[in-house]
């Protein structure tokens, strides 16, 4: 196994991540909320990039997993600029397969640097997810607190137990996408679980419609939920990286 690297962060803090040195557009796994590079998804993309010599690195956001930062200073603007900052260390064009939160960030990597993203792989992403998702659906007492207080300590199964803070409901008002045109000219494929009870899939439709540079390709899972990690679902998902990886290689 490749050994754990870290990126240096101007402000100190590190980012964790781990790569597989190969050929092609670097594809990069970009974690949810709360995830780390160690998950189901992860992995999968790391086996098939031994397997297909793909050119691969999966890392922690800043505050997850092996990465450093504090989680009340976590930020949707944060984790945007680190990934960024991953991709302006790399060489040559990239993939970002984002997934859940890390669709967001992966769109929003892509619109910072549109001449390093050849194609972007979103599963189940969750764009705009704390004005659209989180915060409609939080019981209002939480909601309450998290004004009065500034944060609110959240016992979820599944998460653990973390603080939402005020902080970063309002820094993620920055980086809403769904309230205008995204300019992505990369193609999109989107894996999205009919039967996911976190993000509808009716929140792809409007991601679909916003997206107005390049191909998207919405791909409906009928038996998907969040997480889309079935056996069947990994085999979807590095077909989907596969089949993009060589479109972008016909236009290198």
């Amino acid at each position: 196994m490749d050994d754990l690297e870290r990126l240096n962060r101007p402000d100190g803090e590190t980012l964790a991540l781990k790569r597989v040195h190969g050929a092609g557009p670097t594809v990069i796994w970009i974690g949810g909320f709360r995830s780390d590079m160690e998950g189901t998804k992860a992995l999968a993309l790391e086996a098939a990039a031994r397997e297909r010599g793909w050119s691969y690195v999966r890392y922690d956001h800043f505050a997850h997993g092996q990465s450093s930062g504090d989680w009340r200073r976590a930020t949707i603007g944060r984790w945007r600029e680190d990934a960024i900052a991953l991709i302006d260390s790399l060489e040559g064009p990239v993939i970002p397969v984002g997934s859940s939160m890390g669709g967001w960030v992966a769109l929003l990597a892509a619109v910072a640097r549109p001449e390093r993203v050849r194609a972007l792989v979103l599963v189940n992403p969750a764009q705009d997810f704390t004005e659209r998702l989180m915060w409609p659906g939080l019981p209002d007492h939480v909601r309450q607190a998290i004004l009065r207080d500034g944060e609110a300590l959240i016992v979820e199964e599944g998460l653990g137990e973390y603080v939402l803070t005020r902080r970063m409901f309002e820094e993620a008002r920055d980086w809403l996408l769904l309230d205008g045109v995204i300019p992505v000219a990369a193609p999109v494929h989107i894996l999205q679980g009919r039967k996911d009870d976190v993000v509808p899939w009716r929140h792809q439709i409007e991601l679909a419609e916003r997206l107005k540079g390049g191909d998207v390709t919405l791909d409906l899972v009928a038996d998907g939920d969040h997480r889309l990690s079935t056996p069947a679902d990994l085999d979807r998902l590095v077909e989907a990286v596969e089949r993009n990886r060589g479109q972008a290689a016909t236009l290198s």
